[in-house]
């Protein structure tokens, strides 16, 4: 298996950034962007997309999957994980993190959906936890 497409998902709206939409950046919608429903993008629902729900897609709940909640998955609250509040983690708000606004030379990566399409699309799933927590993070961040 070949390894998941991955976007920048932290929340620098500057060049290159998770919350921005030019080329190179996370909310990006043209190909292989981060908000792009084409093959390749964040937003795709086929195979290699941020929005498939089969292995290795960011709403896969198996290994390596976005909605995974075990070691290297999109809901771990471990080292690395999507869930994580500390360094490296997408919840944590220092560089390398999911929450940074900041520019970064290394920003947190995920093979997961943008974050709110991704909190939307857990609750749907029903991991209301899961999605309160983003949810709770994205309104601390403003």
């Amino acid at each position: 298996m070949s390894e998941p497409a991955m976007w920048v998902r932290n929340l620098y709206t500057g060049t290159g950034g998770g919350a921005y939409a030019g080329p190179g950046g996370g909310l990006y919608r043209g190909p292989g962007g981060g908000a792009s429903v084409g093959p390749g993008g964040g937003l795709y629902c086929g195979p290699g997309g941020g929005a498939y729900k089969g292995p290795g897609g960011g709403l896969y709940t198996g290994p390596g999957g976005g909605a995974y909640a075990g070691p290297g998955g999109g809901l771990y609250m471990g080292p690395g994980g999507g869930l994580y509040t500390g360094p490296g983690g997408g919840l944590y708000a220092g560089p390398g993190g999911g929450l940074y606004t900041g520019a970064d030379p290394n920003p947190f990566m995920a093979n997961f959906p943008p974050w709110p399409v991704f909190a939307r699309e857990l609750r749907a799933m029903g991991k209301h936890r899961e999605a309160d927590l983003i949810e709770k993070a994205l309104r601390r961040r403003g």
